[in-house]
Formats: structure tokens, C-alpha cells, sequence
């Protein structure tokens, strides 16, 4: 059993790797937007780039409490690497539970040992939160499917090896979509512009063009249809690793600012003595860890199959709010040092902004949560 002390040593161990791996070319990486998928390898050489994906399969098999630790540990140095990791984690959560054993012998290995990158492709030019109103299309020809359309948004875009793309095969809505292995070297798959981003610098987004890729039938996820509800499942997964995410960026930014307001000294004492500072860094540790534990009760009904999706909705809405809102008081507490580069609290900012809107923006996840309550005054089992 996996218990308090273990996630203890595990969050450890990742945050001395992380500080000396990642920490180092952290702030370079963001100042050149530049993406080194050999530092996705070294996570994965530590077995972080699997914690959730079956040991079966070259993963831990800690579930998603211990991916959450570790994702944390990761932002808290490099939001973007953070973010680069959860997001190979998607095809490996899917593949964990709807993939074919042929399919997970392919990829699973490679995506848990960081050898190979992920992608997930849903989103496009006109649905982004209406995500069952993509166009982009799958057509049976024979033992083939062809795909034809554009991604955006779409994080390892150009570098993934592997992406999950979710096309439509049927009629208009959501039972039309279907999901699909695409490989990174497919003929007919090409790329766009890389987007030019406030945060998340080191993590690169790029536009995704189908022209005409043929994938094999049993390249398919699941059956026909089923691919939304494919990406809506990866998508309650992602959320609790966004959110995790979020906690490591809030954090960072309020151990910076409390040892600022530590060493900085005016009218004769550290500004932390003023209760205009000192309030706001205790409002800050406070939603660092509410957001937390939030993030950790819903990784840990995901891990012991009970009902998640709601908690995943509120750890990421909690969460990545709070961490706008610690960052921001991060910038204000080292005052016109906060703003300039030469404290890393302006990149946790930049960085944080963008994960109230990845994973599903914060105001659909209020949707998600208000139609849970509505069920729930129903039902009459109350809120759980």
C-alpha cells in the first residue's frame, strides 16, 4: 500500500530532481520559448512520465494521488515541463483504459518512459468549448479511415510522436465522433505556426493539419462514436492534472514572495512585519493548500473508482483561480521587482492565466458543477 510517508519520499525525491534538472534552464526556456524533449526523457528515466499508467506497460502504477505529488514538484520549478507532462499523460490514460492490448504494447512503454511524446487533438478553429462540433473528418475506405481537417491549440504539436485526434465519422453532435492513433511521421499530417504565448513559453503549441492521413482501422479507440466520450474521460483525468499543476505554480510563488518579504526591509523592519504584507501571504499559503486538497480528494476517488468528475471540475476551477490570484499577489508583495524578469514571479503568472482555460475554461467547469448540484437536489444524496 502506498501511503502518507511514501507520497512524502516521492515528492521529495521528484523535487530535488526537478530543481537540479529542470531548474537550472527554466527561465531560458521561457525566455526563448524553447522546448528540450531530453528533459521529458530524464523525468521519464525517474519514472515520471508513468505514475499512473500500469506497471504492465513500463509505468508505476501509483495512480493518479501520486501523479498529482509529482506534477506539483514538476510546476513548481517549470509550469511548462508540468504541463508537457500531463499532457503525454492523456493518450496514456486512455489507452490504459479503452486501448486495444495491441495499441498499448505500441505506445504505453515508450509514452511512460518519456521515449516518446504525446499529443491530444480535439480542439479546432470553431469549437473550442464546443468541442461536439468539430469538423474534422474520419471516412471509412475500406480497411482504412482518411483524416481531413485542422487541430489548434494543440500542446507537442510538430514533436509528439503519437496523437489522439478526434474526428467526426457519423452525423452532427457527439455520437458522430470517433478517436484515432495518428503517428507523428503519418504521410499527410503536417503543421502550422507555433503559437506565439503569454506562458507556458518552454511548451510548444502549434496547429495541427490532417490532408489526407490513412490510419488502419484499429487505429481506432474504441468504436465508432464513442470518441467524445473518449475525450471527455481523458479530459476529467486531465483536469486533476492541471489542477495539480496550478498548486506547484501557487506555491512557488508564495515561498518567493514570503522569503522576499523576509529579506526586504522598510522603515526599518521586513515588510513581512506589515500586516498589508503579511495578510496576503497568509491569503496566499491558505489557497495553496485548500487547492491541494481538493486536488488530492478527487485524485484520490479517481484511484478507488468512486465518482470523480465533479471534484475534478472544482479542483481545477479552485485551484488554477487560486493560483491566478497568489501569483498576482506574488508580483504586488515584491512590488516593481515583481514585474520585472528578474524575479521568476511575473513567468508564474504568465504561466498561471492560461490554466484557467486549458482542460476546459473555469466557467464550463462551473457548468459541470451546477448541473452535478441540480442532480444531486434530485436525487437527494447531497453533495459528495
Amino acid at each position: 500500500m502506498f501511503g502518507a510517508e511514501d507520497h512524502r519520499d516521492l515528492a521529495e525525491a521528484a523535487r530535488s530532481f526537478c530543481e537540479a534538472t529542470l531548474g537550472p534552464v527554466a527561465e531560458e526556456d521561457d525566455a526563448h520559448e524553447r522546448f528540450r524533449p531530453e528533459l521529458i526523457r530524464a523525468l521519464g528515466e525517474q519514472g515520471l512520465c508513468g505514475m499512473a499508467t500500469p506497471e504492465a506497460y513500463g509505468g508505476l502504477g501509483l495512480g493518479y494521488l501520486g501523479y498529482a505529488t509529482v506534477l506539483e514538484e514538476i510546476a513548481a520549478v517549470s509550469a511548462s515541463y508540468a504541463v508537457s507532462v500531463a499532457v503525454t499523460g492523456l493518450p496514456q490514460v486512455i489507452l490504459s483504459e479503452l486501448g486495444t492490448d495491441a495499441q498499448r504494447a505500441r505506445w504505453l512503454p515508450g509514452l511512460a518512459a518519456g521515449e516518446l511524446l504525446g499529443a491530444f487533438a480535439l480542439s479546432e478553429p470553431g469549437s473550442g468549448s464546443d468541442a461536439a462540433s468539430l469538423v474534422t473528418t474520419a471516412t471509412r475506405d475500406g480497411d482504412d479511415y482518411v483524416l481531413q481537417g485542422s487541430k489548434y491549440w494543440i500542446t507537442h504539436g510538430g514533436v509528439a510522436d503519437v496523437y489522439v485526434v478526434m474526428a467526426r465519422t457519423g452525423a452532427g453532435g457527439p455520437r458522430g465522433v470517433s478517436a484515432f492513433l495518428v503517428p507523428g511521421d503519418a504521410p499527410g499530417l503536417s503543421f502550422g505556426r507555433k503559437e506565439r504565448k503569454m506562458g507556458l513559453r518552454a511548451s510548444p503549441t502549434v496547429e495541427v493539419i490532417l490532408d489526407g492521413v490513412r490510419v488502419p482501422a484499429d487505429a481506432r479507440i474504441g468504436a465508432e462514436g464513442e470518441g467524445f466520450a473518449v475525450a471527455m474521460r481523458a479530459l476529467d483525468s486531465g483536469r486533476i492534472t492541471i489542477a495539480a499543476t496550478a498548486v506547484g505554480v501557487a506555491r512557488a510563488a508564495t515561498a518567493h514572495a514570503t522569503r522576499y518579504a523576509t529579506e526586504r526591509r522598510q522603515f526599518g523592519k521586513p515588510i513581512l512585519e506589515f500586516q498589508g504584507v503579511g495578510f496576503m501571504l497568509a491569503d496566499m499559503a491558505c489557497k495553496v493548500e485548500a487547492s491541494r486538497l481538493l486536488v488530492h480528494q478527487a485524485a484520490w476517488r479517481r484511484d478507488r473508482g468512486a465518482p470523480y468528475s465533479h471534484l475534478a471540475a472544482m479542483a481545477k476551477v479552485v485551484s488554477t483561480d487560486s493560483a491566478m490570484a497568489v501569483t498576482t499577489d506574488a508580483v504586488q508583495v515584491l512590488g516593481g521587482y515583481g514585474y520585472c524578469q528578474d524575479h521568476p514571479v511575473e513567468r508564474w503568472m504568465r504561466d498561471a492565466k492560461v490554466l484557467q482555460i486549458v482542460e476546459g475554461t473555469n466557467q464550463i467547469q462551473r457548468l459541470v458543477i451546477a448541473r452535478h448540484l441540480g442532480r444531486e437536489a434530485i436525487d437527494g444524496s447531497g453533495v459528495s
